[in-house]
């Protein structure tokens, strides 16, 4: 077996994957072991032995992946350890000690946790390529990599652990990457769902215990309650942009799938208190008032007898059954079923109450308070699903549904008709009484899908129902639509049009022309006297989504991040002005380029007074397996998120001023400045072109990510292209242009215009503008990664060989510009301020060159239709996936 000893340091796990990888490629094909240790090329290998090479390199990149999540847990442990837990960065321990030092008190803080709502919102359907068997192996590696890490072993033992963690890579050697289908969406649905149940459920009542620990240290003997703020949301089963595979009967599938999922992890807790609460009645004395409340419970059980029977003298051990039992009909819809998760959690009350008057505190603090606060997160749903549908779609269902009321007098959308036509229908409450036969398949299944929202918000659990987000709002009348739509399918509390809208409808801003409008759109919504209404039921908050994606690709990274903090200013400022609050939910995605900047960063980086405790972010694809992989990891992320928006939240009111005049103007001229570049190149001669065939992007429909097409409308123009797609197949060529370019001549003209003045306010807005830093940061970190020789072979795929070679020049000059003069402001060498990413990065450098190389040989094989030509494109295609499992990101 493996000579094993202790791991202590970062090479010594590496140097044991690497070992038994090679042992396991050895043993089966010599020649991939002699690729893995820099032996040999991938470029030299056989066309048959391309694959199973490519999936080797994937699951070389793979295992680096799982030793850095157990290094970075192991190093945040250290730190704690040997410093203290406040210490640690984005921790519940810093930020309470730092609101500590600072004089809050504890009713202030108090204040501060009953405002806090956090929601990270599941999406699967962007880019994610891993399937839910490898996960759980990936899972199973690092939890053997974490049980090699203890020092009780002996060495037999340590031997057999190492030979079980051998048998693991064996697997996730025989077990193939690729999809033979593109998944469906109930798949995706069962994707998803792995997650809370091997991770998210119990992380996070952990990470309210943390919250807590951290008041118990800093505020000692101060009374505090730690509410269940962490509100869960998912896109998967809600979204239907573009995806005609989303229908309202999935819808009612991922709902009623959500729910059972939460149930029956609460019945396995319920299950746990039953067998472990055997106090007896002859040893404690209850209080007399909990001998009504457990008749109750017995009676409302359906199974009181029974219980009492098979239980005599163990009362907390009734009470427990009787939940067990209600539970039971609750998922099964029987008689004795809860009507909702609060009468449940009412009960859960009652017993934590119980056991604190009988001295056991410590009972539960361990048993029940958990589960109190996993149903105050989860409640009977798990998540609240989104429902998101594209503008387009609403207002030609609307204009269907108007032009069958009244075929005499149509009504275009967006003419003063129409807006007149949508307003005097919700004033007067009107409701239509139309044959769904004659309807389009558009049109029915879009009232549908209100037909399902209208039931489910009136089920166990209204917040089963999440918003309605509508994708590519462009005026106030867009969203009214939606209300109107809402209030024809039955969701008007009142029939006159006094009422309000049971159902949150909230505008997605996602190009940089629509982030600009946002605030008068939104003036204009507020002016609503029923928008008004309903929003003051939701608590006198109204959401809105900034979509990161398509506004990148609308003007570039800086312009785009630029725009959408301003859109955040003014869309605020339009919230205090009517007496709302403004909710931002933030659509971010993997890479830089789409907002993937490090959590507690980026939530700093925030303008002041725009997160006052409340933040949704999207958790996409691929995200959600690097961050929820394992509980360790998982209960970080919570915590650094969670963190953040408290903090932020915390300093918002003092925050507000004073203003940096000074710093806002000259990130407009940057901006604009850059924006006006990668404008320029978008508009280069043959450049729709370059892009097509210097990149897989035609290839990546093959690759079967995920449920969604890559494309809105099927048109084959890069307006229409997802974002994500986009991001994609630059990141495949190593251009990776969406993360930095246009900030190189941005700088440049600043500096030239404006001389040492320039350099100076440059200098001054690194050191002292969280946002124009984390801007620089990444995109520095974005140009390490690119490679401008790489990306010379992609060129070469381009049928026009002279705009190949001028377009790369032009996207090259910038690269190097953009280097220089990142450089200039940072005044280092580029990412030395980044040695864990640098140093991970140089790592896998050699085989992602080779990989490329390899890729661009693929491609052109797959394009000249090969004889071999199955072999080829399944090569290439998990050529892509090796190539993101190295970025550790796809979109």
């Amino acid at each position: 077996m493996e000579q094993s000893r202790r791991i202590k340091f970062r090479e010594d796990e590496r140097s044991l994957l690497l070992r038994l990888l090679l042992k396991v490629a050895s043993a089966r094909a010599p020649e991939i072991a002699a690729v893995l240790s820099g032996r040999r090329s991938l470029v030299s290998l056989a066309p048959e032995q391309r694959i199973p090479a490519l999936q080797a390199s994937g699951v070389w990149f793979q295992l680096l992946t799982i030793a850095d999540e157990l290094l970075a847990m192991r190093a945040r442990r250290e730190l704690e350890q040997g410093a203290g837990a406040g210490e640690v960065p984005g921790s519940f321990a810093s930020v309470i000690g730092q609101m500590a030092a600072n004089g809050h008190s504890i009713d202030e803080v108090q204040a501060t946790l009953d405002e806090l709502c956090v929601g990270p919102t599941m999406t699967a359907h962007p880019t994610e390529a891993k399937r839910v068997t490898v996960l759980e192996i990936h899972r199973r590696i690092y939890r053997k990599l974490t049980e090699l890490d203890q020092p009780r072993w002996a060495p037999r033992e340590r031997d057999l652990l190492v030979a079980d963690l051998e048998s693991e890579i064996e697997l996730l050697w025989m077990t193939g990457e690729l999809r033979l289908e593109r998944p469906t969406v109930e798949g995706e649905i069962a994707w998803g769902l792995h997650f809370f149940r091997e991770v998210i459920f119990e992380a996070t009542p952990q990470l309210y215990g943390k919250l807590q620990g951290a008041f118990e240290r800093h505020y000692p003997g101060a009374p505090v309650r730690i509410p269940s703020f962490m509100r869960y949301a998912s896109w998967i089963g809600g979204d239907r942009d573009g995806n005609p595979n989303v229908t309202a009967a999935v819808t009612a599938h991922a709902m009623a799938e959500y729910r059972n999922t939460a149930i029956g992890w609460y019945l396995t807790q319920v299950q746990r208190l039953v067998t472990v609460l055997s106090a007896s009645s002859n040893v404690i004395d209850l209080p007399t008032s909990f001998k009504p409340v457990l008749q109750t419970a017995l009676d409302k059980s359906g199974q009181g007898q029974e219980i009492a029977a098979r239980n005599p003298d163990e009362p907390l051990r009734q009470f427990a059954s009787a939940l067990l039992a209600r539970l039971m009909a609750t998922r099964d819809s029987g008689t004795a079923a809860y009507l909702s998760a609060e009468a449940f959690r009412t009960d859960l009350t009652a017993l934590s109450c119980v056991l604190e008057a009988i001295g056991g505190r410590a009972v539960a603090r361990r048993f029940v308070q958990p589960l109190l606060w996993q149903v105050g997160s989860f409640g009977f749903r798990t998540v609240s699903l989104d429902i998101r549908q594209n503008s387009t779609v609403v207002n030609r269902v609307l204009a269907e549904l108007f032009a069958l009321a009244n075929p005499a007098d149509p009504v275009a959308a967006g003419t003063p008709q129409w807006s007149a036509r949508i307003r005097a229908g919700l004033s007067q409450g009107e409701r239509l009484e139309i044959d769904r036969g004659q309807l389009s398949a558009e049109a029915r299944e879009l009232l549908s899908t209100f037909s399902v929202i209208a039931k489910h918000i009136s089920g166990s659990d209204s917040d089963a129902v999440g918003s309605f987000v509508l994708s590519m709002t462009r005026s106030a009348d867009d969203l009214l639509a939606v209300y109107l739509l809402a209030q024809y399918c039955g969701l008007s509390t009142a029939p006159d049009g006094g009422g309000t809208i049971r159902l949150r409808i909230v505008p997605l801003f996602e190009t940089i022309a629509d982030l600009q409008a946002a605030p008068a759109i939104l003036n204009g919504l507020l002016g609503v006297s029923l928008v008004r209404r309903t929003v003051r039921d939701f608590g006198a908050c109204q959401e809105i989504m900034l979509g990161y994606s398509d506004s990148n690709k609308d003007g570039g990274f800086l312009a785009s991040n630029w725009e959408l903090a301003k859109a955040q200013k003014r869309l605020a400022a339009i919230g205090r002005k009517h007496k709302v609050r403004i909710s931002f939910f933030h659509g971010r995605g993997g890479s830089v380029s789409r907002g993937g900047a490090p959590t507690g960063r980026a939530i700093a980086a925030q303008p002041a007074g725009t997160v006052a405790g409340r933040m949704r972010v999207t958790e996409q694809g691929e995200v959600v397996s690097s961050k929820f992989a394992n509980r360790g990891t998982g209960l970080n992320q919570l915590e650094v998120l969670a963190a953040g928006v408290l903090a932020h939240g915390a300093g918002s009111p003092g925050d507000v001023g004073p203003e940096t005049p000074e710093f806002d103007e000259a990130l407009e001229a940057l901006a604009g400045m850059s924006q006006a570049s990668y404008a320029g190149l978008m508009a280069e001669p043959g450049f729709l072109h370059y892009f097509n065939q210097a990149s897989p992007v035609a290839e990546l429909a093959l690759l079967k990510m995920g449920s969604r097409p890559d494309r809105r409308f099927g048109a084959s123009g890069i307006a229409d292209l997802r974002a994500i797609p986009w991001v994609f197949a630059w990141s495949q060529n190593r251009h990776l242009l969406t993360g930095w370019y246009g900030i190189g001549s941005a700088l440049n003209s600043f500096v030239t215009v404006r001389g040492e003045a320039g350099r100076d306010l440059l200098a001054r807005m690194f050191e002292h503008s969280r946002f124009f830093r984390l801007v620089v940061d990444e995109a520095e970190k974005t140009l390490y990664q690119s490679d401008m020789e790489i990306a010379r072979l992609y060129a070469g795929l381009v049928s026009d060989s002279n705009a190949a070679g001028r377009i790369h020049a032009r996207i090259a000059a910038e690269y190097e510009l953009t280097r220089r003069l990142i450089g200039d402001v940072t005044g280092g060498d580029l990412s030395a301020r980044f040695p864990m990413f640098k140093r991970r990065f140089d790592n896998l450098r050699r085989q992602m060159d080779d990989i490329h190389r390899l890729q661009v040989d693929l491609l052109r094989e797959v394009r000249a239709n090969t004889a071999d030509q199955k072999r080829a494109t399944d090569a290439l295609l998990v050529s892509i996936n090796c190539i993101s499992a190295g970025l550790g990101w796809t979109g």
